[in-house]
């Protein structure tokens, strides 16, 4: 987990919600479309890493907008917007960044595991719940897929066979198969072992890692 303090997490939570209010409700766009915005845009990253600039330096609209400007979308409504009544979609960004923050995923991991549209769904059970308690259901959720490996998803996006991705990164055929099948842990690879890796498929060594459920 990372040890952001409470005040950086009250604000982060605040913002992300505030912001994806403003995209959903007075820009039209949907959730997910303004989620995969924010990851596009490289403000995902910061905004994780905890940049004040977008945690404590702008307001959640101007978060939003800020978005919508570096993906050259003008927006509906470029004013500032305060939602007295916390929305479904609030609510989606508020529990989103505590997750981020609760389980030390990147916001582009979450976004390969769980849509806001599934993020959304739990609102009618789970907005009078604690957030521990999302982080708790939206962790079985992800377990249930049973989605392959980080490497596997990189590896076929990229249009490489094991074999291949071997030659490539030269890195044992057998220690990619283990990778990808998780009977040996990724995030204990060496670090010569991720680099060669995430340089053979044009990611980072984050993009790799798996996280724990």
């Amino acid at each position: 987990m990372i040890a952001y303090d409470e005040t950086y997490l009250h604000d982060a939570m605040q913002n992300f919600g505030e912001a994806m209010d403003y995209a959903v409700n007075l820009c039209k766009l949907t959730p997910d479309r303004f989620f995969r915005l924010f990851i596009s845009t490289g403000i995902a990253r910061l905004f994780a890493s905890a940049s004040p600039k977008y945690i404590c330096g702008m307001s959640g609209t101007e978060l939003a907008l800020e978005v919508l400007s570096l993906a050259g979308i003008p927006p509906a409504h470029p004013t500032s917007w305060t939602a007295y009544d916390r929305s479904p979609e609030f609510w989606c960004g508020w529990v989103l960044a505590f997750f981020q923050w609760h389980t030390g995923r990147s916001f582009d991991s979450i976004a390969e595991v769980l849509s806001m549209q599934e993020i959304l769904s739990l609102y009618p059970p789970l907005h009078e719940a604690s957030e521990e308690k999302f982080v708790e259901v939206a962790n079985n959720l992800i377990r249930q897929k049973k989605l392959p490996s980080r490497l596997q998803m990189r590896r076929k996006a990229a249009g490489l066979s094991q074999r291949e991705l071997s030659i490539k990164s030269e890195v044992n055929l057998r220690t990619i198969q283990q990778y990808e099948l998780r009977t040996k842990h990724i995030g204990k690879a060496a670090a010569g072992t991720l680099l060669r890796l995430s340089r053979a498929l044009d990611c980072s060594i984050e993009d790799l890692l798996e996280y724990d459920t």
